[in-house]
């Protein structure tokens, strides 16, 4: 069974640092492109950050470009991402899922999110 799990999501104050982890079994992790989503309270899911090929290329949406980078561990089938100069606007659940190739984001299998806040 595709399981994704994250972890890493808390409070925290504006300008401040966070570092998702999203720990994936039951598929070749190094096999796939992988994608970090996010949905903000009252908005649609959107894709933050995604991390492509045997090369590991990684893209950012313009919103978190220059803050925010993308990378995974495939010995420990884990992706990460981390989140500098935080701002009240990236408040949202973090979704990682497996794809980033154009498909539907609602369509590509995610696991059950953690809960980033940005707050003062």
């Amino acid at each position: 069974e595709v399981q994704l799990v994250e972890s890493g999501g808390e409070l925290v104050q504006p300008g401040g640092s966070l570092r998702l982890s999203c720990a994936a079994s039951g598929f070749t992790f190094s096999d796939y492109p992988m994608t970090w989503l996010r949905r903000a309270p009252g908005k649609e899911l959107e894709w933050v950050a995604k991390i492509i090929g045997q090369y590991d290329f990684t893209y950012y949406a313009d919103s978190t470009k220059g803050r925010f980078t993308i990378s995974r561990d495939n010995a420990q089938n884990t992706l990460y991402l981390q989140l500098n100069n935080l701002r009240i606007d990236d408040t949202a659940m973090y979704f990682c899922a497996i794809g980033g190739l154009g498909e539907p984001l609602e369509s590509m299998k995610r696991g059950q999110g953690t809960q980033v806040t940005v707050s003062s």
